[in-house]
């Protein structure tokens, strides 16, 4: 079976949950550095999702610039 992508939205709220468990001492020293690889993942690839948006973005309004034109 097929593993389900990732969204950003998930990745966020992972890190939002994350975070809060570290904040609240949820965590053993051992699981710490796990959970700290994990947020760094998660960030990177939100990073990544985020920058893809944006090009896609720039591209579309970039697209409708050269259509606008006379």
């Amino acid at each position: 079976m097929a593993k389900k992508q990732l969204t950003y939205q998930e990745a966020l709220n992972e890190i939002e949950e994350i975070v809060a468990n570290i904040e609240a001492n949820k965590f053993s020293i051992d699981e710490l550095g796990e959970k700290v690889k994990r947020v760094a993942e998660l960030v990177k690839f939100c990073k990544e999702k985020l920058k893809y948006t944006e090009q896609e973005l720039n591209k579309i309004m970039e697209e409708n610039r050269r259509e606008d034109q006379p």
